[in-house]
């Protein structure tokens, strides 16, 4: 039997910015599943209690994320309404600063 598929509506602007409030938000923001956000808070990643609800940073998840990938920078997580293109460039120009750092002979 197959999952019914579900409708996704689209983020509202107040939605898409400030703190994220819930595991199916925090979910959502990274594009994984819910168990695996609780994984990720138990090893880390920057979750707080309010209330009856877990709420996280949308920077300091980033930025979490960032560190955890040895990123020099905070990951950039991509929703609907970012700039694919802008992001891709970045990285490109980040990995080639990366390498460009390594053939350069130690003093």
């Amino acid at each position: 039997m197959k999952p019914k598929p579900t409708k996704k509506r689209p983020l509202s602007k107040k939605e898409s910015e400030g703190p994220l409030k819930g595991w199916t938000a925090i979910a959502g923001f990274l594009g994984i599943p819910v168990a695996t956000a609780h994984r990720w808070a138990s090893e880390g990643m920057p979750v707080r209690r309010e209330g009856r609800f877990t709420v996280a940073d949308r920077e300091a998840v980033s930025a979490w994320l960032g560190r955890e990938s040895h990123m020099s920078k905070p990951a950039h997580v991509m929703t609907k309404d970012a700039d694919m293109a802008a992001a891709l460039k970045e990285s490109i120009e980040a990995a080639r600063k990366l390498k460009r750092d390594q053939k350069k002979p130690k003093a």
